[in-house]
């Protein structure tokens, strides 16, 4: 079986205004505080567009490696629903803003970080669009309860081709995606506040044979149940047409609860969105710097070249960068972008500490990133600020004390009590034990002890000399220096 993965992405744009009105965009206001008399559609009322949003979706087709259009239109799309009050949605269906972009993301084989691919997934196109209101469903009262204050917000619609075939693609694809838009400030595509949601549209076929009937699952507003839906819809897509069913083209959701789809509705009657040209609405003309007219008020038009000219550094340039000026692995860049604020941690760390980023890198993804994640915290929410691990690092450059005491100071400092590092090294005694002659005691007792060892340690054995190693670590509660003990240990045996 062959799975084909195309998704649909809204990105709610970064604006502090709607798309055809001046009211207000804000998460979580009072329901129905921020509505204009044409967000609820009163008779006489017209959009007017806003310029920021079409900034927002050129700059957005301009990372994605599309063609911006000079010139789009806009159309209406109706359906009947109780949060769209017009009946009909404003959209790009025809002649859209954006078009032919491309999308490159990068996944790991077999969870392994040293075995990352980079894969391309084609951007069909990029359209403006108004968001609709939310619809509440009381079910003690039997009543349905209408928010208009999301209706009329500005939406990228960003449609990719069905050149995916698994959840780990569709969740790494989408993830670039955000980073993008966060890098560009086109939208600020936090998905638990939707601002960034998601459909897949998934159907299964055998190598060679046309492409199956596809279901699509709306909504998906977490990138871990987008992974799941995919992969449990491919799965569930499989056993039916084994076990002799057909697929039925229809809309899913995903149960986050149950871990499965869900049948929404049937598309059976294909839905007829009787799309026109928006009345209201000229065509949306774009110029570049050879279009320009010359006494056009540069306020009043989109300049493509000047918006391309100013695009920052797109997240796998930033990766590139951290690569070479820190000289640590590409897969170590790829989760420093990818966790919010980690890429932050890891070069204030890096500022405050002589310890070479190649060993800081380490501390940071496996130390700090595991505890994080067992705790299920952002970087943002640590407990363990970018100063306390830098003061760690240099206690443990400084060779005050060992790795393994470093490793005790930081599971104290998780708790988050107040202290320094340096407090905690005093109060729990974890300082590395600089006399040399108490050292040699401790080893030559352990060589005492260990009489089988030592004669395959002569014999030639010399990997058992780890094993000693690791006992006067243990005798001295990890206050000694590895390296030193070895000195010591093989002195001692060549006597």
């Amino acid at each position: 079986w062959v799975p084909v993965v195309g998704l649909e992405i809204h990105a709610q744009i970064s604006s502090n205004s709607k798309l055809f009105s001046g009211s207000q965009v804000q998460f979580a206001a009072a329901p129905n505080s921020l509505v204009s008399f044409f967000d609820a559609s009163l008779p006489g009322t017209l959009p007017v567009l806003n310029r920021r949003c079409v900034e927002a979706a050129v700059m957005t087709g301009l990372a994605l490696n599309c063609s911006i259009n000079k010139r789009s239109l806009f159309d209406r799309k109706h359906y009947f629903y109780a949060d769209l009050p017009a009946g009909y949605q404003i959209t790009q269906q025809r002649v859209p803003i954006a078009v032919n972009g491309s999308l490159s993301y990068s996944i790991c084989i077999d969870n392994k970080m040293s075995q990352m691919v980079t894969k391309t997934v084609r951007i069909k196109q990029i359209q403006l669009e108004q968001d609709s209101g939310k619809s509440l469903h009381d079910d003690t009262r039997n009543q349905t309860l209408v928010d208009l204050n999301r209706a009329g917000v500005g939406l990228m619609e960003v449609v990719m081709e069905p050149d995916m075939c698994c959840g780990e693609e569709a969740a790494a694809a989408v993830r670039e995606l955000q980073l993008i838009l966060q890098t560009l400030g086109s939208s600020q595509a936090v998905m638990a506040e939707g601002q960034l949601r998601v459909d897949a549209n998934i159907s299964v076929h055998h190598p060679g044979e046309h492409y199956g009937v596809r279901t699509e699952v709306k909504n998906i507003n977490s990138l871990r149940f987008l992974a799941k839906a995919v992969d449990y819809e491919i799965q569930r897509q499989i056993e039916e047409l084994e076990n002799g069913g057909t697929i039925l083209n229809e809309t899913r959701a995903f149960d986050s609860k149950l871990g499965c789809t869900v049948p929404m509705r049937d598309k059976e009657g294909k839905q007829d969105y009787r799309f026109m040209p928006e009345p209201n609405l000229p065509p949306l003309i774009l110029y570049d710097a050879k279009s320009l007219p010359a006494n056009m008020n540069h306020q009043q038009v989109v300049n493509v070249d000047w918006i391309h000219e100013r695009l920052p550094d797109l997240p796998s340039v930033k990766r590139a960068k951290l690569v070479e000026r820190y000289g640590i692995l590409p897969e170590h860049g790829f989760t420093l972008l990818n966790e919010d604020g980690l890429t932050e941690f890891f070069e204030n760390v890096v500022k405050q500490t002589q310890m070479k980023p190649k060993k800081v890198i380490g501390w940071i993804l496996n130390d700090l990133l595991s505890y994080l994640k067992q705790h299920s915290l952002t970087v943002k929410e640590s407990p363990v600020s970018s100063f306390l691990l830098a003061d760690l690092l240099n206690l443990l450059e400084k060779k005050e004390i060992s790795s393994t005491a470093a490793k005790q100071v930081l599971a104290e400092l998780w708790k988050g009590e107040g202290k320094t590092p340096f407090e905690i090294v005093k109060e729990k005694k974890l300082e590395l034990i600089q006399d040399q002659k108490e050292l040699e005691q401790i080893c030559q007792a352990v060589i005492d002890g260990q009489e089988n060892e030592v004669m395959a340690i002569k014999a030639g054995n010399q990997k058992v000399l780890n094993k000693l190693i690791g006992l006067v670590q243990r005798e001295t509660q990890g206050r000694s220096n590895p390296a030193l003990v070895k000195q010591l240990l093989e002195k001692k045996l060549s006597e």
